[in-house]
């Protein structure tokens, strides 16, 4: 049947590099709450909005422009995201908007103050809409939670958002929002912005505040915790970093031309085998390999394809540092103190029988979470440690400051609802790359077969994320990148 989400109406919307010179930002923005307002009772992708202060907004924004003097480029020199509507996950505080990461508990917390990177974009001028769903405590594939409900893929409402940011996925993939917030620790930009056929960047780790989010890092997860832009569109990126890494995005030279010409690329096609994790599905290799092959026809490069070990220990290497104790020796928060906040202590197993009968307030993935933990050991395995620091040593080597690698986004294709379940660990496609501290840019390229977004991503070394992020514009080009949902299996 045909998706109710195909409509033309969104694409009138101009793409936010022009925007700030464009009249009427008071129609712009309304443009885009039409969108929100047609398209969200389907996807359940934005959880609060405030539509009524962002046209109060647009409209100064409107003034301002007439009463400048200097002309239009005056004010795109200082604001330069002037007048652009944005979305931002509910876990970043945005001020006056709720900030429960999805927890009943924290129902009624409102944030006072906007997190450091929702302040730096809405000093660019940037106009927010609302705030959009996530996983119960940021730490799953779905975005599902007992406070919101669960978020729909727009290309198939029958099929999963992605998570933990998978409503900022769901409603730029809906053609309801152009740039958006998000985090990942584990996969949660990238995971969405593969599900719901859109661009997103894990930045180099450092770079991006990650204050003013819910739940906190900590032990060694702030080392692993990135801020990011989410985008429909790859132009939007390099933009977006430049403004949400404040002073520290210089370290990363973004205006820095790059000659994809000169670059070093390899692919690897899977993680080597792992039995714990779904081989990767055959329209995924063949996206891949038609990157290789338009890499080579177009730039004239050698496309060197590798194999890498150490990657098949991919989760293993992820569990054991995201639970090791920091550099104070103390250990991280466990996910069952976290889902405890502002209520009553949360016992596991307890809650597992609570779950069963249908009266607990939390998610099944989240109690399955805090299950594991219960039998996580200690002690890190000597043999992962050393697998760990082997890898990060030879991805090091590998890259340098030349070197990009395409890796797959995910094994599998959008899963249906609840699915993930029976996959937990799929996501290590992702989340080694949190581990190791690299950039990478997830990149749409194309549709599959049953009309679900196809994708890669794009790996480089350390401050070195120009380089994902050019390459990220070249496959937009090549293969068309965001598309919008159309004529697709999916049903209401």
């Amino acid at each position: 049947s045909e998706n109710p989400l195909f409509s033309t109406s969104h694409l009138l919307v101009p793409k936010t590099k022009s925007t700030a010179k464009k009249p009427k930002q008071n129609k712009m923005v309304q443009a885009y709450i039409d969108r929100i307002q047609e398209v969200n009772p389907l996807i359940n992708a934005m959880v609060k909005d405030r539509f009524s202060a962002a046209l109060q907004e647009a409209a100064q924004v409107d003034k301002l422009i007439e009463e400048e003097t200097g002309g239009e480029e005056v004010l795109e020199d200082r604001l330069p995201l002037l007048g652009v509507p944005i979305t931002v996950k509910e876990a970043f505080a945005l001020q006056g908007m709720p900030n429960s990461t999805g927890l009943l508990t924290r129902r009624d917390l409102v944030s006072g103050v906007d997190a450091p990177s929702v302040a730096l974009l809405k000093r660019a001028g940037a106009i927010p809409l609302g705030v959009t769903n996530c996983s119960e405590l940021c730490m799953w594939l779905e975005s599902h939670n007992h406070l919101y409900g669960i978020t729909n893929n727009p290309y198939d409402f029958e099929r999963i958002a992605g998570g933990s940011s998978g409503g900022e996925g769901s409603i730029l993939g809906a053609g309801a929002s152009v740039i958006g917030v998000g985090s990942d620790i584990g996969g949660s930009i990238r995971i969405p912005c593969f599900f719901n056929g859109v661009f997103g960047h894990k930045p180099s780790t450092g770079i991006v505040s990650n204050d003013g989010q819910y739940p906190p890092a900590s032990g060694l997860q702030m080392g692993f915790l990135c801020t990011g832009p989410m985008c429909r569109y790859a132009e939007d990126l390099i933009p977006m970093l430049s403004i949400m890494g404040g002073p520290n995005a210089n370290k990363l030279c973004l205006s820095a031309e790059v000659d994809l010409k000169k670059l070093r690329f390899f692919s690897v096609p899977h993680n080597g085998g792992s039995h714990l994790v779904s081989p990767v599905d055959a329209q995924l290799l063949q996206a891949q390999k038609m990157v290789v092959r338009r890499l080579e026809a177009d730039l004239g490069v050698k496309v060197q394809e590798l194999f890498i070990p150490q990657l098949k220990y991919s989760f293993q290497i992820w569990g054991t540092m995201m639970a090791s104790p920091g550099k104070d020796g103390k250990p991280p928060t466990t996910f069952a103190e976290l889902m405890s906040e502002g209520g009553k202590k949360v016992w596991p197993v307890w809650e597992l029988f609570k779950w069963l009968l249908g009266f607990s307030s939390h998610t099944i993935a989240a109690i399955g979470l805090a299950l594991v933990e219960l039998f996580q050991s200690s002690h890190p395995s000597p043999f992962i440690l050393q697998q760990k620091e082997s890898l990060q040593q030879e991805m090091e080597e590998l890259l340098g400051t030349d070197g990009v690698l395409l890796y797959p986004s995910h094994p599998q294709i959008t899963p249906k609802h609840h699915h993930p379940i029976f996959t937990p660990f799929n996501f290590c496609y992702t989340g080694i790359f949190n581990i190791l501290g690299l950039p990478v840019t997830q990149c749409p390229l194309g549709l599959s077969k049953e009309g679900l977004p196809l994708g890669v991503q794009i790996v480089t070394g350390k401050l070195q994320d120009r380089l994902s992020l050019a390459t990220a514009l070249y496959l937009e080009k090549a293969f068309g990148g965001w598309r919008e949902p159309g004529k697709t299996t999916a049903k209401p």
